[in-house]
């Protein structure tokens, strides 16, 4: 995402000369003003001007290259399943030992994000930020542009829930890994599907809601990515909050070991968490951040 230390520059410039502040002054002065401007965090314009031009970017994508990316998103979060897996099979049978574990759950995520690879959940705040942006400049199309953005979500969703559902069949029934590695993934899978689906629309929400902060915090993160990303997505899977994409590697996992029917996976999880992401996602990040920086905007100080 683009935020550089040259749009700082000029947008604390900007900012001054409309506030009519002296640039002048001593070389000393001026020298401390540019470091100033370059320390400052971003405003919430340049952030939301950051994020709304990659949604223009992955909205003009064809439909072909977001469904590749897709399923390789898909893929890539099966391996959170693995590594808590992993580090679960090895770690003492003790208290403080699913502290550990979810650690793993960051891993499917560092790879999606890093790789630039097409999440659903993400694409509630970035293929939204566009839509929102063009409804409150006045422009037109807006028809076409919800449209384009349904083919969006309904393109990377269909093809997340693809990958997720080929990687839970890699690992339950081709023998890769050996039966005591997989007795661990039956742990990690088991609790997912044993809340109803109204607590799990509501975890869905806090869920989607911290996703799509992630991504509003990644274009001022720069060298901290790595951190914001392990961070948000350590406390959704401590958390036990419910994604539709990470959580359907785990329920899909679940009918070929005979421990839950695939109508049941549909109807008490992927269902439940789809709709509490998209709710989080929308309302509590989108809308809200989208409010900040338009409020107020056409009006006289």
């Amino acid at each position: 995402m683009p935020s550089t230390n040259g749009d700082l520059d000029r947008n604390g410039a900007s900012q001054a000369e409309s506030s009519g502040q002296r640039t002048d002054g001593s070389p000393a002065q001026r020298k401390h003003r540019r470091e100033g401007r370059k320390r400052a965090a971003p405003s919430a314009k340049v952030v939301y001007e950051a994020i709304r031009k990659e949604g223009e970017e992955e909205l003009a994508r064809s439909t072909s290259a977001l469904a590749w990316s897709g399923v390789a998103a898909g893929l890539s979060m099966g391996f959170s399943l693995l590594a808590q897996g992993l580090l679960r099979q090895y770690l003492p049978e003790t208290r403080w030992a699913l502290l550990v574990i979810r650690l793993g759950y960051s891993l499917g995520f560092l790879v999606v994000v890093l790789g630039r690879q097409q999440l659903f959940t993400e694409n509630t705040l970035t293929a939204i930020i566009p839509l929102l942006a063009a409804r409150a400049g006045g422009g037109s199309g807006q028809g076409a542009r919800v449209v384009n953005v349904l083919r969006l979500w309904s393109v990377v969703l269909a093809a997340n829930l693809l990958g997720a559902f080929a990687f839970a069949a890699a690992v339950a029934k081709s023998g890769a890994f050996p039966e005591e590695l997989r007795s661990a993934f039956d742990a990690i899978s088991l609790p997912v599907m044993q809340q109803g689906a109204l607590v799990n629309l509501l975890r869905g929400v806090f869920a989607g809601w911290l996703i799509a902060l992630m991504v509003w915090l990644l274009p001022v993160a720069r060298s901290s990515r790595l951190a914001v990303i392990i961070i948000i997505t350590y406390v959704v899977g401590l958390g036990e909050l419910t994604h539709v994409v990470a959580g359907a590697v785990e329920v899909f996992y679940l009918p070929f070991r005979g421990e839950a029917r695939f109508l049941q996976v549909v109807t008490r999880y992927l269902g439940p968490a789809l709709l509490g992401n998209v709710i989080g996602g929308i309302t509590l990040t989108t809308a809200l951040n989208h409010a900040q920086v338009t409020a107020g905007e056409g009006q006289r100080p």
